[in-house]
């Protein structure tokens, strides 16, 4: 019997049409032997749909047909079976699962939010959990943690949007204190989304100003001279952990941009069908794998991805980037991508882990996470509002006086 596999990517985020590629990309390489693929699609104003029309990229030119032609369902629990139910006309069961892959991207999805809501219900999900989500999509939170671990970080500055609008005289002077250049960014965004370098104030104003349209909680680095970039994926749990090729990647600009990432260098043209139709997720960016690092630096990044990974608490694929200064030959961990663009097959192909089987074993994973959480004390059988009443309160309880303390 197949595994009802639930994939739901989409949602309310400016990753918005990363995840859709990310999450066709993974489908079309799933076991369909094993598994009975079932897309779920969040729209941008957070309404669920169902249907096999979600499973090819031309459906995306035309969001009207999604509306017209799938089902627009709700996920819960009855009965003890996690379902998809009809939300208008006749409302039946459209679809049961047995387990739910989010490949979804940013705010609102892959911060914690929707892994909340999968855990509420109490459905199997593959990936991190809640806790691992927030501080993996929060820089701020990210770059305490890895400073608590005594991981490698360029220095930086944080700050919140009101803040800088009370009093931004004092935010520049310290990012001056940092020295320039720097790169600005939203604190939970991903994709390189908001993101800006600065040269000078004026540089910094712009940046700012930018990456406040995008969130609350804005993070300025320093930005590494003699910059090389490189990225890492690892796979696994708090338990075990493996490491993928390690890449170079080539900015067009002083760091990897959204359109280096997803647009080939942003040459694609047109709206969001052409857009898709050329794109190929984290796949479309130049690449040099294996970089061309030397050992001991290849051995020190293991080391600290996994480090990382475990202090995270990240479960399922994981991509950590690294920035590298070329002429001192020291690395710093810059950030953890909980759900990272095409799941970051293209680092594992080089190993000899295929696409298809990285995707089982991150299923195989999530299921083994799920065993592990119910099999822990999450309530007591004792109900201890039993007895108590509106007026009375405890019965029994001295100096309760009908109240509770």
């Amino acid at each position: 019997m197949k595994i009802r596999l639930g994939v739901i990517f989409g949602g309310e985020s400016v990753e918005h049409e990363v995840s859709i590629i990310s999450a066709i990309q993974a489908m079309n390489k799933m076991d369909s032997e094993k598994y009975d693929i079932i897309p779920i699609y969040i729209t941008k104003n957070r309404e669920w749909y169902t249907g096999e029309m979600l499973k090819e990229i031309e459906t995306y030119s035309d969001l009207s047909l999604i509306k017209k032609y799938a089902k627009n369902v709700v996920l819960y629990e009855k009965d003890g079976k996690f379902v998809l139910q009809n939300k208008k006309g006749f409302k039946n069961i459209v679809k049961e699962l047995d387990i739910v892959f989010p490949i979804v991207h940013g705010t609102n999805v892959e911060d914690g939010v929707l892994q909340g809501y999968l855990q509420s219900i109490g459905i199997p999900f593959v990936g991190s959990d809640v806790y691992a989500s927030v501080v993996g999509q929060d820089k701020v939170f990210m770059k305490e943690i890895f400073e608590s671990q005594k991981l490698p970080i360029c220095k930086y500055i944080w700050f919140y949007d009101s803040e800088y609008e009370d009093d931004p005289d004092s935010i520049f002077a310290n990012i001056k204190k940092l020295g320039y250049p720097v790169i600005v960014k939203p604190a939970t965004l991903g994709s390189s989304v908001g993101i800006k370098t600065a040269h000078n104030q004026e540089d910094v104003k712009v940046a700012i100003d930018d990456a406040i349209k995008y969130d609350h909680k804005i993070v300025v680095e320093k930005l590494v001279e003699n910059l090389m970039e490189v990225n890492i994926s690892v796979l696994g749990n708090y338990e075990n952990q493996q490491v993928s090729a390690i890449e170079q990647v080539i900015p067009t600009k002083d760091f990897l941009t959204y359109e280096d990432k997803y647009i080939g260098g942003g040459k694609t043209k047109g709206k969001l069908g052409g857009k898709f139709k050329t794109s190929k997720g984290m796949v479309s960016a130049n690449r040099v794998i294996p970089a061309p690092i030397k050992e001991d630096m290849k051995e020190e990044i293991e080391e600290v991805a996994i480090h990382a990974f475990k202090a995270l608490g990240s479960s399922g694929v994981v991509r950590i980037d690294f920035l590298v200064d070329t002429e001192t030959n020291k690395i710093y961990i810059n950030e953890v991508n909980n759900i990272p663009g095409s799941l970051s097959f293209y680092l594992w192909e080089p190993t000899g882990k295929e696409y298809t089987e990285l995707l089982d074993d991150m299923i195989n994973i999530g299921i083994r996470d799920y065993k592990k959480r119910v099999a822990k004390t999450h309530s007591f059988d004792t109900n201890i509002l039993k007895g108590f009443t509106e007026l009375g309160g405890f019965k029994g309880m001295k100096g309760s006086k009908g109240k509770l303390r």
